[in-house]
């Protein structure tokens, strides 16, 4: 992509995302429009807000980048991700609304009348959110590095600061304004392109989406790597090299240009940007086995030849990658990977702060349950589109799986399958819609964190609202900038691993369970939380793995859920004495009946 257009495209976002941000600010004149927008949201917007936060990096780039590399086991993501506003229109949307809590530990609090499971709700909101939030500053310097060729920190810190700026400005109210502009750019930048390769693949005879083996180039093409890539080679092949391969130098080093940018790729067919600068190279010849190049170095790869994979993503044959639970990509559990993704996507998605908050802006719990409805209707359009560009990718943009971008085929592919500048054009609304992508949803993580923290450190003012939106944006982007990560889709999903062992037994259980105590939702929180938390770190320091125990560490939820929800109901039957009858029959008559006969209770207010 023409890094001009692409820049010109992300500062418009940015603009926009101000400039709604700017407009919230004049309708925000209390603290209670910066926590929950007064409560004045409708179902329309407010689904359209949720969405907009929802729809993350993990939605508009993991999804395909996953389904891309390893095949139809990963829809579990959409599906989880979707069907998990079924469990929480069901069992959580309507009573938490009633409950008038401002936040996860205000709910906590309201229910079980601890300040100590309050404090550890805090702490676990905060948790939550950054390992949510990090892959959204992640996926942001991705594609800004894609677009332009600068830094991944550069992308972050834009986000970061822009999202620091809204979230400060005007709270509640300007974020709602921001996110639900954002959920209809984004749709709009992901369909859009998605008519336009559709008809290039008709165009292009309907090649088979899978094969018995390897994906292979269809054209001639030469693939620029971006950093050292490790690679296995499947096929012997007889490639031309510019650069550095196997320790050897050949030719001179490659310049890259602005049409050119490191990490793509360009081949010899019709919609090749790239073709006439692709220069000559030495012809080596490739043997099966590991390979290793150096940055920048350009590889030139003959028509029908079998695309390597770089090092970790494992070979997915066309048959496994369209075979459920055939074990491609490498998961030697696959069966139990799937269970539990969508175990922890169903189920975690009630846990993350940034989603629950949005319910306690509805006016009431029968307009809760109508935003829980129409989230569904939003999402399952929107997911029909990411799934499409993963199979696509296969076709068009194998050379992904060499440098290991996958995550970037939203990007790259409206440019690959348009010529000219209508293709450059797509491409740049792709970067726009990614964009949107991270700014909503850190917007979104940024107040809840934002809110926790003011409320328990702040004393709950606008004005430590808006210092503790600089402590809730900070610890993230120095992650972000420091360490590479895993697959944003993956990351994500550990993100909700976490919430579905915490806060989901929190909530269901406080919620229809009148036998919870304080201290077994203590116990539950600090087990379940504390499993899938350690689980999370362990698998990002040792990474990919094999066998049941890498397993277990990489899909944690399958075990930590049951354990989480087994403590905290174990623990609650083994201190009934600690229960006060009168004030959880209070709580529970407020969140299970309706508005019109509890009105004449107060709610309570925020801290």
């Amino acid at each position: 992509m023409n890094p001009a257009l692409g820049l010109a495209a992300l500062a418009l976002v940015l603009a926009a995302t101000v400039a709604v941000g700017v407009y919230g600010l004049r309708l925000s004149r209390g603290t209670s429009d910066f926590y929950v927008a007064s409560r004045e949201v409708s179902p329309l917007w407010n689904a359209s807000a949720i969405g907009g936060e929802y729809l993350s990096a993990a939605s508009f780039l993991g999804v395909a980048g996953l389904v891309m590399a390893y095949g139809v086991d990963m829809l579990a993501y959409p599906v989880g991700y979707t069907a998990g506003y079924l469990v929480l229109l069901l069992l959580v949307a309507a009573p938490l609304r009633r409950s008038g809590a401002y936040t996860l530990p205000d709910f906590a609090e309201e229910r079980l009348g601890s300040v100590a499971v309050r404090r550890v709700a805090s702490v676990l909101v905060a948790v939550i959110a950054w390992l949510y939030l990090l892959p959204q500053l992640q996926g942001a310097g991705l594609t800004l590095q894609t677009v332009t060729g600068a830094p991944r920190w550069a992308g972050a810190v834009v986000v970061a600061v822009a999202v620091t700026g809204v979230a400060a400005a005007g709270g509640m109210r300007s974020v709602t304004l921001v996110q639900g502009f954002h959920f209809w750019l984004k749709l709009t930048a992901i369909a859009v392109p998605a008519v336009f390769l559709v008809l290039a693949w008709r165009s292009a005879g309907s090649p088979a989406l899978t094969g018995p083996d390897v994906p292979r180039f269809a054209h001639s093409t030469v693939v620029t790597l971006d950093g050292q890539v490790r690679f296995d080679v499947t096929a012997p092949v007889t490639v031309t090299v510019r650069g550095t391969l196997d320790g050897t130098a050949y030719g001179r080093g490659p310049d890259v240009g602005p049409g050119n940018s490191p990490g793509g790729a360009s081949g010899s067919g019709p919609h090749d940007p790239d073709s006439a600068s692709t220069g000559a190279g030495t012809a080596v010849r490739l043997g099966r086995g590991q390979h290793v190049a150096g940055d920048g170095t350009r590889l030139g790869f003959p028509a029908g030849a079998a695309v390597p994979h770089r090092d970790g993503l494992k070979p997915a044959t066309g048959a496994a990658w369209a075979d459920p639970l055939s074990g491609a990509g490498g998961r030697s559990h696959p069966l139990y990977a799937v269970y539990s993704i969508l175990l922890a996507t169903f189920l975690g998605t009630m846990g993350l702060p940034h989603v629950l908050v949005r319910f306690y802006t509805n006016p009431d719990g029968r307009a809760a349950r109508r935003t829980t409805v129409l989230v569904l209707v939003l999402l399952s359009v929107f997911y029909l589109l990411p799934t499409l560009y993963g199979a696509l990718g296969r076709v068009f943009a194998p050379q992904l799986l060499l440098t290991g971008r996958t995550d970037t085929a939203v990007l790259v592919l409206p440019q690959l399958t348009e010529a000219g500048a209508g293709g450059r054009l797509l491409a740049a609304l792709a970067t726009a819609g990614a964009f949107a992508a991270f700014v909503s949803t850190a917007s979104g993580l940024t107040v809840s964190v934002a809110g926790v923290l003011s409320q328990d450190l702040m004393h709950g003012s606008a004005r430590g609202f808006r210092w503790a939106t600089l402590l809730a944006a900070g610890p993230p982007l120095v992650m972000a900038a420091v360490t590479a990560g895993l697959p944003v889709a993956d990351a994500i999903g550990l993100a909700f691993a976490v919430a579905a062992s915490s806060f989901c037994p929190l909530l269901v259980l406080g919620i229809w369970w009148r036998g919870l105590t304080d201290t077994g939702a203590l116990l539950g929180l600090v087990t379940g939380g504390g499993l899938a938390a350690c689980a999370v770190v362990l698998t990002s320091v040792r990474g990919p793995g094999g066998g049941w125990s890498a397993a277990l560490l990489e899909q944690p939820a399958a075990w930590t859920v049951p354990v989480a929800f087994a403590v905290m109901v174990g623990g609650s039957l083994l201190t009934r004495h600690r229960l006060s009858e009168d004030a959880v029959d209070r709580v529970m008559l407020r969140m299970h009946l309706p508005e019109e006969v509890g009105a004449a209770e107060p709610l309570p207010q925020p801290r």
